[in-house]
């Protein structure tokens, strides 16, 4: 069940910055099956040391994400784009169940199909520890507002 997900490749600055922003966006909703439809059917996936493919393999991963990775708050920005191939550069803020905080930074690099399906994810991501009084992610609504600073307004 493949469906067209606009913008389409070859991406421009403006499509490759609009589907950066609309795949934070969808992270920060966290839902799994909701986030799962913007890959092919058959999407491959390397995410730190675990590689999987397909939208069941995605949900199950993300559920199991997002149960641990507790408060989860993402932002996303691009770093290039060519054809049907875009890098992001990404952190996200997070707590675990002992209320240890930790910010994530990370690398991806995706590949898209002609409908503008996500059909490869490889990310690479570390955890920083913490302390409370040192998040930035400290919007309340699940989406990042429009006028909330991206990654190097913040600095990072």
């Amino acid at each position: 069940m493949n469906t067209d997900r606009p913008p389409f490749p070859p991406f421009t600055l403006e499509t490759a910055t609009k589907k950066v922003r609309m795949a934070e966006d969808a992270w920060n909703l966290k839902n799994p099956e909701k986030v799962s439809l913007a890959y092919t059917s058959d999407s491959e996936w390397r995410n730190r040391g675990e590689i999987f493919s397909g939208r069941e393999a995605i949900v199950e991963f993300l559920q199991r994400k997002w149960r641990r990775e507790l408060d989860y708050r993402l932002i996303k920005e691009i770093w290039a784009f060519h054809e049907n191939r875009i890098a992001v550069r990404f952190a996200y803020e997070w707590h675990d169940d002992s209320n240890n905080w930790f910010r994530s930074y990370g690398n991806e690099n995706w590949e898209f199909s002609a409908q503008g399906l996500m059909q490869r994810r490889i990310a690479s991501i570390n955890d920083i520890p913490i302390e409370l009084q040192s998040r930035k992610f400290l919007w309340i609504t699940p989406e990042r507002p429009a006028d909330y600073p991206g990654l190097s307004e913040l600095g990072l």
